[in-house]
């Protein structure tokens, strides 16, 4: 059996900048961004990590993980109450200039439409600069899977932004 050992403080602070870019990635607006975060970072302390393994690689695993116990918390929610909403849309905060709010709001409407697993992959990739091996580790999957999600990804991103809007008459 590994013996798990807590997280310094210093260290927990220091990833979260990190997981919070993961976790706004992963659901798509900062409010359940920082509520992933905070979950991640209690079970981090509660549970601590295994030792011998990486702390940066193995919170963004538990972060994915919570996202995933989540999502399959909302489809049996979903199932059992059909009035259930999933999540709260993303909210414009005042920020960031029209255009940005614009493009920022079509990349996230694309990347929420990505499925987890490629979304996952990008966020570790394109977002924190793990190598694909290190997200590879981290989502517990080889490296020509995480290649092959990513090229998948940006794919399914480039066609979404590309194509011309559609409107309704």
């Amino acid at each position: 059996m590994t013996k798990n050992t807590r997280p310094s403080r210093a260290d927990l602070v220091e990833l979260i900048p990190n997981l919070r870019r993961f976790a706004c990635a992963l659901v798509g607006n900062r409010d359940d961004g920082d509520d992933l975060v905070q979950s991640t970072l209690e079970k981090l302390i509660s549970k601590g990590v295994p030792d011998g393994v990486n702390l940066k690689p193995w919170a963004f695993r538990v972060c994915r993980n919570l996202r995933i116990d989540a999502i399959r918390s909302a489809e049996v929610k979903a199932r059992l109450d059909p009035k259930y909403v999933g999540y709260a849309p993303l909210h414009e905060d005042g920020e960031r200039t029209m255009v940005n709010k614009l493009m920022f709001k079509d990349v996230t409407a694309a990347m929420e439409n990505l499925p987890v697993d490629q979304r996952a992959a990008l966020a570790l990739v394109a977002i924190e600069g793990l190598s694909y091996a290190e997200a590879a580790e981290t989502l517990d999957v080889s490296i020509g899977t995480i290649m092959s999600r990513i090229h998948r990804a940006r794919q399914k991103l480039a066609d979404a932004l590309d194509s011309p809007k559609q409107t309704l008459n």
